[in-house]
């Protein structure tokens, strides 16, 4: 756990904690599995075509720059169809060069003031603050578009140092108005208390491409529709 100046959170707050109706609706945000060759195109269009989807994150590791743009391109077009946003992971130059509508950047992975010199006033910045209130204050100060924490439940995606508890995003939401993404090991039977909590967008990835994908992503409808969980 990152050392947190601000101190430990009360506990009871998530207990008394009721998610603020003047924000919006939380939204659902696909992160792409590592291997988005062969046929992915094609699961990608289905899983958008099943239901709503604010955001796909493209992330993809060990590639060249020129690879990682020609194999980022079909499903950039696929999510411009659908007005869904096209997020690029780790690389402002990347995001750059393909002109996406985002990036997402890791704490090793630049500062978002930079970022926004290089990629403009338009584009969606994210930051990965882990477990961190302060990280995420720092953040927004730089100005970012949104901060994500996380993992909150055990995840093969990555490795998982932090391990925040949901009443980080009900501290969040109460204080900020910046939005705040939920990630790590989320699905349809687990997302509910972190929308509860107050996350507004909750982030997944395994729990879409590691079965039927259409499937997955009208089971996460229905969770934030609150007709289940």
């Amino acid at each position: 756990m990152i050392d947190d100046p601000l101190g430990p959170l009360d506990p009871d707050f998530a207990a008394s904690f009721q998610r603020d109706d003047r924000r919006p609706p939380c939204q659902l945000y696909v992160i792409s599995p590592l291997d988005v060759g062969g046929g992915f195109p094609d699961r990608l269009a289905r899983a958008l075509d099943a239901g709503p989807v604010a955001a796909f994150q493209f992330r993809v590791k060990d590639v060249d720059q020129h690879s990682a743009a020609r194999l980022a391109e079909p499903l950039q077009r696929i999510c411009a169809d659908r007005e869904v946003a096209f997020i690029v992971n780790d690389s402002v130059s990347l995001a750059k060069r393909l002109g996406a509508d985002g990036v997402h950047l890791g704490q090793e992975d630049g500062d978002a003031r930079e970022a926004r010199v290089v990629l403009g006033p338009e584009v969606q910045i994210g930051v990965t603050c882990h477990d961190s209130r302060h990280l995420a204050m720092e953040a927004g100060e730089a100005g970012a578009d949104y901060v994500a924490f996380g993992a909150f439940y055990p995840t093969g995606t990555k490795t998982v140092q932090h391990r925040p508890e949901p009443v980080i995003l009900s501290w969040w939401s109460a204080l900020f108005e910046l939005p705040s993404v939920a990630i790590g090991g989320i699905t349809p039977d687990n997302a509910a208390p972190l929308i509860a909590a107050g996350a507004d967008f909750i982030a997944a990835s395994h729990a879409i491409w590691g079965g039927d994908e259409a499937a997955a992503i009208k089971a996460f409808a229905a969770v934030l529709d609150g007709r289940r969980g």
